[in-house]
Formats: C-alpha cells, sequence, structure tokens
C-alpha cells in the first residue's frame, strides 16, 4: 500500500521488543505499515507521500492521558486561572478585571484557586468575596475541583446560603452565624453552583451526577457544549495527545464526542465511563450500564469502564485516613468523609466485576485505598480471578503495607507525577502538613509502588493540573528534593515515556492496536522537537511536541 505520511531521521522509541529502536516508520490507511531505517522507508515514498523530516527528535507512539476530565477541562480554558496568584488584593485586581470583561456572565467563575490563597490556615469566605465582588455572584475551584468557595450572591442564587441537603461525604459549611460560610466541600455541595455557569454545570455533570442533564439542552447549547469541547481536543493534540481516558461520563458527553467524529473534529481517541455515584442503587449498574457500553464501542469513542469515588482529597480534610488528621483539621477526630458506606462499595465493585466491566476508583487516602483494595479482593473471591486490569487512581497516601498487594492482586495504579509535593507544580509545602510523618512513608511512593511489579501508569487528571504531557514528564524524572522525610521516588525516562504510551494502550485493552510504533498498529504517533533520551531530566520539558498523528492524520503542526 502507498504510504500517506513517512517519517523519517528520527529517533524512534518504539515499545516494540522486536524492534525498539528505528529512524522511520511509514503509515497508510490509519495503520503503521512499515518501520526500519531512514533509507528504506524513504524507498517507499509515492509522489503523493507527505514526508515528515523529524531531524534528530524522538518519534514514539501517541501519548494517552488515562485520566482526565476533557468536557470540564475545555471550559476551563476560558476561565479566570488563579494559579499562582496570593493575597485578597491580588486575587480582588484580577478577578473584577475578569468580571468587567465578561459581563454576560450569570457567574464569575475562576478555577486554580490554591487552598493557601490567603495564606497558610486560612479559608477563604463568602465574605472575603464579598468584598471583590459585593452584588454579583462570585465562585471560585479548587485545583483538585473538590472544593467551590462562593460569595453571598451566588450562595443565594444557588439556594445554599441557608444550607441544605447534601450527598454524603459532601458538606456546606456552615459558618458561626447560622449561614453558609461560602465553602462547599465535595460535588453534593456545591453542584447548584456549577449550574450558574456558561455552560449551565453540564461540563462537570458526568461527575457530579454521572447522568444526563434533567433539562435536555437546546440545540445551541449542545452546539456551544461541543465547540468547546472541540477546543479542549485542539488543546491536548498540541501536547501530543491521540488517546484520552475520560474519568468522569455520560451518555451526553459521549454524544457530543461521537457527533464531533463525525464532523471530522474528534482529534483524540476517547474512552468515556459509566459514573456511579455513592448514593446510586446498585440496580442502576445493570439497568444503565451495559447499554452505553454496547452503543459506543467505535475506535475514536468508547465506553467500557466504570467510574466511582470513594473519598476526596488531603487538603479539605476529606480523603479517608486511617487515623485522624494531624492538628486542628483532625479536630473532633476527623478521618476523612465516607462516600460510599463499605458494604454498598464493595457491592458496587461485584457487580460491576460480574458485568465485565473494568472498574476505575479514585482514592487518596490511606484508608480509602485500602477500602478500594479491600474490595477488589472482594471482587476475586465473589467472582473468581480474571484479566480486569481494575484501577486505582491516584493512591496518593497508602500504607506501606498495602503497596505490595497491588501486584499480587492485578491492580493498576493509576499515578499523576505533577500532583505530588515534588512535582513541581502545587506547594512543595501542601500536602505534608496534612499528614503525619510517618505516613509520608507511604505518600506519593511511584518507585516503591513500581518495584513490587504492579502496572504503573499517569496521566495529569485535567483540568487538576494542565493537561501539559512534558511538564508532568519532568515531574516523574526530575521530582524536587523536599528532604530526608521523602523518599526519593524518580521515574526512569523509559518507564515514564512507557507509562504514558504502551502501559496507557494496556490498561484500556488495546495493547494490540495501539501504544507501540509496529506494523499493523493504529497510527497514533508523537513526532518530538528534541531526542529525549539526549535531553537533561530538570529541562526535559523544554521539549515540546512537533507533529501530532491520530489515526493516521495531522492533529497538530507546531
Amino acid at each position: 500500500m502507498t504510504p500517506d505520511i513517512i517519517i523519517f531521521n528520527g529517533a524512534l522509541m518504539t515499545f516494540d521488543a522486536e524492534q525498539p529502536q528505528a529512524q522511520a516508520l511509514a503509515i497508510a490507511g490509519g495503520v503503521i505499515t512499515a518501520v526500519g531505517s531512514t533509507d528504506d522507508i524513504r524507498d517507499l515514498a509515492a509522489p503523493e507521500t507527505r514526508l515528515i523530516d523529524a531531524k534528530g527528535g524522538t518519534v514514539l507512539p501517541g501519548f494517552i492521558d488515562s485520566h482526565v476530565h476533557l468536557f470540564g477541562g475545555s471550559v476551563e480554558l476560558s476561565c479566570l486561572n488563579l494559579y499562582g496568584l496570593h493575597g485578597l488584593e491580588n486575587m480582588a485586581e484580577a478577578i473584577r478585571h475578569y468580571a468587567a470583561a465578561n459581563v454576560e456572565d450569570q457567574l464569575v467563575f475562576c478555577v486554580m484557586c490554591d487552598y493557601g490563597i490567603l495564606g497558610t490556615g486560612k479559608t477563604p469566605t463568602r465574605h472575603d468575596l464579598d468584598y471583590i465582588l459585593p452584588a454579583r455572584p462570585l465562585a471560585m475551584f479548587a485545583p483538585d475541583h473538590h472544593t467551590v468557595w462562593a460569595n453571598t450572591a451566588a450562595l443565594e442564587l444557588a439556594g445554599l446560603l441557608q444550607g441544605g441537603t447534601v450527598d454524603a461525604g459532601s458538606l456546606i459549611v456552615m459558618g458561626e452565624d447560622g449561614l453558609a460560610s461560602g465553602e462547599l466541600l465535595e460535588p453534593g455541595a456545591y453542584s447548584p453552583v456549577l449550574a450558574l455557569t456558561r455552560h449551565g454545570g453540564r461540563e462537570m455533570m458526568g461527575l457530579t451526577t454521572g447522568k444526563d442533564p434533567v433539562r435536555a439542552p437546546s440545540e445551541a447549547e449542545r452546539e456551544m457544549d461541543k465547540d468547546v469541547i472541540a477546543q479542549g481536543l485542539i488543546h491536548c493534540a498540541e501536547q501530543g495527545i491521540t488517546g484520552l481516558h475520560l474519568m468522569d461520563g455520560n451518555v451526553y458527553q459521549a454524544e457530543l464526542l461521537s457527533e464531533l467524529e463525525a464532523e471530522g473534529r474528534l482529534l483524540c481517541r476517547c474512552e468515556v465511563p459509566f459514573h456511579f455515584k455513592g448514593t446510586d442503587p446498585i440496580e442502576r449498574i445493570a439497568a444503565e450500564a451495559p447499554a452505553m457500553r454496547a452503543r459506543f464501542q467505535g475506535d475514536m469513542v468508547r465506553s467500557a469502564h466504570l467510574k466511582m469515588f470513594i473519598d476526596g482529597v488531603v487538603e479539605s480534610g476529606t480523603a479517608l485516613m486511617l487515623e485522624p488528621y494531624p492538628g486542628e483539621m483532625g479536630a473532633g477526630g476527623n478521618m476523612g468523609d465516607e462516600v460510599f458506606t463499605q458494604e454498598h462499595f464493595v457491592a458496587a465493585c461485584i457487580e460491576a466485576d460480574r458485568l465485565g466491566f473494568q472498574i476505575a476508583v479514585h482514592a487518596i487516602g490511606d484508608a480509602g485505598v485500602r477500602r478500594t483494595i479491600d474490595a477488589y479482593e472482594a471482587v476475586q473471591n465473589a467472582n473468581g480471578v480474571r484479566d480486569s486490569r481494575h484501577r486505582i487512581e491516584h493512591l496518593e497516601v497508602m500504607h506501606p503495607s498495602d503497596i505490595p498487594r497491588l501486584a499480587k492482586l492485578g491492580i493498576v495504579a493509576s499515578i499523576q507525577p505533577g500532583h505530588a509535593p515534588f512535582g513541581g507544580y502545587f506547594p512543595p509545602t501542601g500536602v505534608g502538613q496534612y499528614l503525619h510523618d510517618h505516613q509520608i512513608a507511604g505518600a506519593y511512593a511511584w518507585q516503591d509502588i513500581r518495584e513490587t511489579g504492579a502496572k504503573v501508569i499517569f496521566s495529569t487528571d485535567w483540568p487538576v493540573i494542565p493537561v501539559d504531557v512534558m511538564t508532568n514528564v519532568k515531574a516523574a524524572v526530575a521530582p524536587q528534593k523536599l528532604g530526608a522525610l521523602w523518599r526519593d521516588q524518580a521515574q526512569t525516562l523509559e518507564d515514564t515515556l512507557e507509562s504514558y504510551t504502551k502501559g496507557n494502550a494496556w490498561a484500556e485493552f488495546r495493547e494490540d492496536r495501539k501504544g507501540q510504533l509496529s506494523v499493523g498498529m493504529m497510527a497514533d504517533v508523537a513526532v518530538m522537537s528534541h531526542d529525549l533520551s539526549m535531553v537533561s531530566p530538570d529541562v526535559i520539558n523544554a521539549a515540546a511536541a512537533m507533529i501530532t498523528i491520530c489515526d493516521g492524520k495531522v492533529t497538530f503542526e507546531r
């Protein structure tokens, strides 16, 4: 077959054990048709073949980000980003300027608001936000998306100023005056505020409810939603990304992606989950999940996994811990918030596994991780052992005795290097202040996990951190030194890139079709600006994708 594209003069990292390195490859009909030397592959060219000179840069399988929130991340590209801002006056200046430029927004919505934006131990209140915008609804999302802070006008408009009933694991923090303080913990508390955003909260509905919009969007709203996702896909392709594992999902989002595919605007392959909440009856899984899976089984849009949350996050004191948090956060014996009862959670895992679903569970605290491991063990006892590739997302704090259990039970460790305090993105003093010293030994233990033989895969959890691949790669290969309590968890470059490509293809059960550069594989390829093996780890984020190819088509070119 005549090649559509030939890439030559590259430093190929094929992740094919039979041919680990090469210089060139050919693509035809959406698949890789030849891999070899520059001379041999260039000889295959026809006049109509596009020739791409890699100029010595690394050529590798397209990156797969195995944990993202595509719809929400896409929307947030146009929101006010408060990353790096500190102090009330700096906040006020930025927010007032943004509000004046967006007068049509019902809610002035900001993202990436650090928990310590007003200083260590100072939580923003509605009164702080009232100072910034006294009359107009204003809300801010924490980077981890587990906390929203809202001013009085936003709380009134959302019907939360007097408090209200919330799901288990969620909390409307009340002030001494009997009114909401402005701090809303977890989706069950902040969803009414998100409903006031430009997209009516639809961007996060796959996370907050896992169900479709209660009110069917108008045609104009549907087109607006598609357009914003299309912009997010362009942004992902710019990073060399060809595949995404969404960690929030509903039929609506999968429909939008399918429509984008039909329109030629779907630039990345997307795995869309069935999202199951702690408030859902077990019967919902069998009633809805198999139908969603059967409906979306294409090469570009596919549904095959089920997503759950078992806890929250460390910074808000909602991650489930084996002992009370240190200091004020542990007041009253706080060990985190239970999203599921363990009985209900185990039953959900057993049912999802019985129906053949891969399970992905957000678990961050050492108790949350242990409960998830226990549940997966219960699944094997109930249903038998199969090649399930069940995942734990984040596992940021683990009891050291639980680390070997991952490999023993075949559990996939889904890790986001940029989230760690030594990842270079968040303040290095952040998480550590909420952990006991003895818990740090099992915190962000990437290499310890890998050395047990457990499968490790990498992602960003965009928009918790940017979807930028090379920033995340740097976090893995060149973590900061935080002192004796924090073990060195630095990753090798090869392990890191494998966990971002072939490993993530394996995690979605498509290792026979993608994730390596070999004949017959899907033509998903990233051409980098540098030979990554020759770049110092501490500056590896200077490298960038020059060309991205998904399904044999160029989706980005710098």
